[in-house]
């Protein structure tokens, strides 16, 4: 059996091999969760740095909770740095989803003593960074326009809503940006992120089509099920913020496991069957209230019907997708 594997790889033509690795399992990208909570612990909010495999540079995925994080991560042995080095070496630049403190707070706190970067958003959450946070009122303005004296820290690049795609400065990392609908008309983004031909889907907040009586979803189903087929998606990182007993006029803009489920069922329709089977779905942003947290992973881990892998990230436990 061995010599036929050796056989095989010298005779199959180079993309063939690269093929071959990826349903071998080969990673991509490496993940290092900093925050991954909805809400209540401070010290554990939506943040992920992402990186492809073997590099240590990095985007990170919101900004809820930076310097704890990481040095969780580094308490993990995740790196070999200080955490004064993961920060402003290692963190290229930051991706922000919408401008809710829970995404953000890590971001704003540490502006004083980070390295210059960029902030890429939508260009409604940038006017809200400019507007609420750094304005010299709430917070000293380190942004490269807006109110006052620009201290330069941040410099702002607005993404197309469209889904051009945008070159991640310092990175090997593309991005392409979708609006969500997060209650009220409230907007969020999510992010198509590529490292050469293999992606990573990140959501921000975002209640269901349904609920929301949008279709930014289905038109992001639409659009990652070509990727989901090829075996090119290699995960998608979605919010299940309440368990299903919360009723529908209270989710504010959030998903419960049944929604969610609903949305893998739309996603399922574009792709056909069975190719959902083991597709890397990362939960993000619990709210853990009260015994929520455990029943938000009973209720999903019981509805999962696709036999989605369903991944519950820790703060600074790294894995690879």
């Amino acid at each position: 059996m061995r010599n036929y594997w050796l056989l095989l790889l010298l005779v199959l033509p180079l993309n063939a091999h690269v093929l071959l690795a990826q349903r071998a399992g080969t990673p991509s990208f490496q993940v290092v969760p900093l925050g991954v909570k909805g809400g209540l612990d401070e010290s554990n909010l939506s943040a992920y740095m992402l990186a492809p495999a073997n590099s240590n540079n990095y985007i990170c995925l919101d900004a809820g909770t930076l310097r704890t994080g990481i040095r969780q991560a580094v308490t993990n042995k995740v790196f070999r740095a200080t955490t004064d080095e993961v920060l402003k070496k290692y963190i290229k630049g930051y991706l922000i989803s919408h401008a809710h403190l829970d995404h953000l707070a890590g971001l704003i706190i540490n502006s004083t003593d980070d390295s210059t970067k960029i902030i890429y958003a939508l260009p409604d959450c940038i006017e809200q960074i400019q507007k609420n946070y750094f304005n010299w009122q709430s917070w000293p303005n380190f942004g490269n326009t807006g109110a006052g004296l620009a201290l330069k820290k941040y410099a702002y690049k607005p993404l197309n809503a469209n889904g051009a795609e945008t070159a991640i400065q310092n990175t090997d990392l593309q991005v392409q940006a979708f609006p969500l609908s997060h209650g009220d008309a409230y907007q969020s983004a999510a992010f198509l992120i590529r490292n050469k031909e293999d992606y990573v889907l990140y959501l921000g907040d975002t209640g269901p089509d349904a609920v929301e009586k949008k279709q930014n979803l289905q038109n992001i189903w639409q659009k990652i099920s070509p990727l989901v087929k090829a075996n090119k998606l290699k995960g998608i990182f979605i919010e299940v913020s309440y368990p299903d007993e919360q009723p529908d006029k209270l989710l504010f803009g959030h998903l419960t496991p049944h929604w969610l489920m609903r949305e893998m069922e739309t996603l399922h329709s574009f792709t056909g069957k069975g190719n959902l089977n083991s597709l890397n779905v990362i939960i993000t942003h619990i709210k853990p209230a009260d015994k929520d947290e455990e029943k938000v992973k009973a209720q999903l881990k019981a509805q999962n019907k696709l036999k989605l892998n369903l991944i519950f990230p820790e703060q600074g436990k790294a894995f690879s997708l």
